[in-house]
């Protein structure tokens, strides 16, 4: 199997890359860099892998025969992409589009990576597939969620009129690992805050609810995903549902913190809940989580404490 990965120097695409070499597979990464890294490769010593530094919003071509396509870019934050919402909406677009190509020209499996945002700030809980979600088109986080929205009717007009053999994972709250410091996203900037002892910042009164999942059971339910017979979209998260407040506490303890915890103003259209429904997941894939979110945050801070304090 020779596969690319599109945004394949981030934080979930460098894990993808990680588990299709112990696949066996061949793997073509492709990140212009704007939010990943080549620290998350570094350490792949591979002759079947390739880094191309390149952005997918252009002509995308790539030598030789592909049998499976990824599409993994695009900022995945907060903080990305009302930094960058003009490259978010353009790989959401026109990436997801010359990614769809590239795997039509090479009859070549594909599988988009969409996002539980496409559901917006629900009026159904917890999330099926079946629900359209409640999103603002033109509030500050509507370039990452519209964008996405695009990517799946895009890639399910590829599938429907094209014939190509496309997948859709919604992608719940996922941490582990490689995540940047600067991420901007709740747990990450939690344990760097908690790690120098530092006030946690928690947005709103912290009653909003979150679903947490560990990268490697991820990385999991995105290959069964990619190996399978599916072509509507598949929610892949943890459907143990916590607070913002709670995820603050649970990791001031983890890391045997003495920092307090201070509220800042809600971010305008900020989701109050979130929670996957995985019926879909556990009845076609046979997936469902496996990594208990205390073990996984230890896990978590154990890297930000040793390799991620490095960066």
């Amino acid at each position: 199997m020779r596969t690319v990965i599109t945004g394949g120097a981030g934080f979930i695409g460098s894990h993808l890359c990680d588990a299709l070499l112990a696949h066996g597979h061949e793997v073509v990464c492709i990140d212009n860099l704007l939010t990943g890294s080549v620290d998350n490769i570094a350490h792949i010593r591979d002759a079947k892998f390739a880094f191309v530094d390149y952005d997918v919003t252009n002509y995308l071509y790539i030598d030789g025969p592909v049998d499976l396509v990824l599409h993994f870019a695009s900022p995945a934050s907060p903080i990305d992409y009302l930094r960058w919402p003009i490259q978010t909406l353009k790989v959401g677009a026109m990436g997801t589009h010359k990614a769809l190509g590239l795997a039509r020209k090479k009859g070549a499996r594909f599988l988009l990576a969409s996002t539980s945002e496409v559901y917006g700030d629900p009026l159904i809980h917890p999330q099926p597939e079946g629900y359209w979600g409640n999103v603002n088109p033109i509030g500050l986080r509507g370039v990452y969620d519209e964008a996405k929205r695009y990517a799946e009717a895009l890639t399910m007009a590829y599938h429907r009129y094209h014939g190509v053999d496309t997948k859709i994972v919604r992608i719940f709250n996922t941490f582990g690992p490689r995540m940047r410091r600067d991420d901007g996203r709740a747990v990450p900037n939690f344990i760097y805050q908690a790690i120098h002892g530092e006030p946690l910042t928690v947005y709103g009164d912290g009653s909003q609810t979150r679903s947490f999942g560990y990268i490697t059971d991820l990385v999991r339910g995105l290959l069964m995903l990619a190996d399978s017979n599916l072509n509507e979209p598949v929610n892949i998260g943890n459907p143990q549902e916590m607070t913002v407040l709670d995820m603050a506490r649970t990791l001031i303890e983890i890391c045997g913190s003495k920092s307090e915890i201070i509220f800042r103003e809600l971010p305008e259209d900020d989701p109050k809940v979130r929670q996957p429904d995985i019926t879909q997941a556990k009845a076609k894939l046979g997936w469902e989580p496996q990594v208990d979110v205390h073990d996984a945050l230890r896990l978590t801070v154990e890297w930000f404490q040793g390799e991620g304090s490095r960066r």
